[in-house]
């Protein structure tokens, strides 16, 4: 009886399209590299937690590194989105500052999957995976560097350019580490670890953006007043 059971189920799994295959290989594929890590998973591992044999994984996917980029990519886009939306809607760019931290500790409470996938300590230091993470780092450092441009006189932001680049990767930073001991401790709420790094970084940033509105003031008045 367990093995007709069993026929039965193999045989629905088979008339799945491919679409949904593809999708059902990628949830198990997502759980499976969060557990574990990059590194400790194989994919026949994969493909028997799946129920497909590893060729068709392979013919799926290509390889590991790309199955891992799928995940990646749906990881990748849920963060933005989630990032980009709270940054989008914010009044002015100190909100922006606060509720695009807020949003980024909120996704990585709710979907915790998803950060580990991101931000996996065991994927190798170059190639394919490499790249992808660097694109979507990219993409997040963009969105933190708008906020803290929006904090500088339009006239001054390209000679900030630089200043601007360095703390935005300062920024994500301290939130990366700080999301990785979140983690780990499980000491306070997401929102209270969003609240501390914003209470911490949001003072020297517009400290830091007065300084420069007092230091290019000067200037722009002699050059206006020049004949």
């Amino acid at each position: 009886m367990n093995g007709m059971v069993q026929s039965t189920a193999q045989a629905s799994r088979t008339r799945l399209p491919r679409k949904e295959r593809e999708q059902q290989i990628l949830d198990i594929a997502h759980t499976r590299f969060a557990e574990h890590g990059y590194g400790a998973v194989t994919m026949d591992e994969v493909a028997a937690a799946a129920g497909v044999t590893k060729p068709l994984l392979y013919a799926y996917f290509g390889n590991k590194e790309r199955l891992y980029a799928a995940c990646m990519e749906r990881a990748g886009e849920a963060m933005l989105a989630a990032v980009g939306a709270a940054v989008a809607h914010a009044a002015g760019p100190a909100e922006a500052l606060r509720d695009g931290l807020k949003a980024f500790f909120a996704f990585v409470d709710g979907d915790r999957d998803a950060w580990r996938v991101l931000f996996d300590e065991t994927l190798p230091a170059g190639g394919e995976l490499a790249l992808a993470v660097g694109e979507y780092r990219d993409r997040l450092l963009a969105l933190v560097a708008q906020t803290q441009l929006e904090l500088i006189p339009e006239q001054s932001r390209e000679r900030a350019a630089t200043e601007v680049e360095a703390l935005s990767n300062a920024l994500l930073g301290a939130s990366e580490a700080l999301a990785r001991w979140w983690l780990r401790a499980g000491a306070l709420p997401a929102s209270e670890a969003a609240d501390l790094l914003v209470a911490t970084v949001e003072p020297g940033l517009q400290a830091r953006a007065a300084l420069r509105d007092r230091t290019t003031s000067p200037t722009q008045d002699r050059d206006q007043g020049a004949p």
